[in-house]
């Protein structure tokens, strides 16, 4: 092989690897209480008029969808709960279903979305939407 071959064989590899050439997944960034804020209100109006305010599948548009919007606070993801999972769900929605892609949001704001919505499941969340019954919540 020739050493020019081997440099183009290289970079094609290095590309791969990397992710560039097929599209790496964007970098998570942690979650802070101020991105949770923000996301309250994309929630509110992004997501609300379907899933609910508290995220209980409880929003004006439910009633008329098929399937019915996810319940948060108890139905299981079709796609995955953890936050890189919602994220993907948020940006390529799920086919067959009412749950359309929201690339129009930025990817700050989606990621935002995901820490929320995954918030919203956990009993006693700081979000208010899933309360532990009996005043106990799950350890």
């Amino acid at each position: 092989m020739s050493r020019e071959n081997l440099t183009r064989w290289t970079l094609v590899v290095g590309l791969l690897g990397s992710g560039l050439v097929f599209g790496a997944p964007p970098a998570k960034p942690a979650p802070t209480k101020e991105m949770l804020e923000k996301a309250k209100t994309s929630f509110t109006r992004n997501c609300a008029a379907c899933h609910g305010e508290k995220g209980d599948a409880s929003g004006q548009m439910a009633a008329v969808l098929v399937p019915k919007p996810r319940n948060f606070l108890k139905d299981p993801f079709k796609k995955g709960n953890k936050p890189e999972e919602i994220f993907q769900t948020l940006a390529t929605g799920i086919p067959g279903s009412t749950m359309v892609a929201f690339t129009q949001l930025p990817e700050e704001e989606r990621w935002a979305l995901a820490y929320y919505v995954n918030e919203l499941q956990k009993p006693g969340s700081v979000l208010g939407g899933n309360k532990p019954k009996g005043g106990k919540g799950k350890k």
